[in-house]
Parts: structure tokens; C-alpha cells; sequence
């Protein structure tokens, strides 16, 4: 995804510049985002939602 491979660009580019504090916590982000990413896949089934049928709230009595 755009995040993962922002993050991919930003680490290359530290390793390049030798910036290793840097590199480090490019890597938790990546890791991070690549954790966020998997939870989001296993979830999507891909499938319809099923949200039910609307209930009519009750009037109030006054």
C-alpha cells in the first residue's frame, strides 16, 4: 500500500545517507504499518455485510 511503500522509499534513501537512528525507526513504522495492513486483510472477508433491520425508536410518552 502507499504507507508500506512510502516508508520502503524513506528506508533506502536513510540507508543511502547513512542515517542509521533513522533507519531504525523507519523500521518499527514498517513493521507497524505492515501489522496494520495484515489485521485488515485476515478481516475483509470480501463478502456482503450483513447490518440488519432498522428498528423504529420509541415515541416518547409526554
Amino acid at each position: 500500500m502507499e504507507i508500506r511503500d512510502n516508508l520502503l522509499d524513506r528506508i533506502a534513501e536513510a540507508e543511502r545517507e547513512g542515517w542509521l537512528g533513522e533507519i531504525e525507526g523507519l523500521r518499527v513504522s514498517l513493521a507497524g504499518a505492515e501489522s496494520k495492513i495484515s489485521q485488515i486483510d485476515s478481516t475483509a472477508s470480501g463478502g456482503p455485510v450483513l447490518l440488519g433491520l432498522p428498528v423504529p425508536r420509541p415515541t416518547p410518552q409526554g
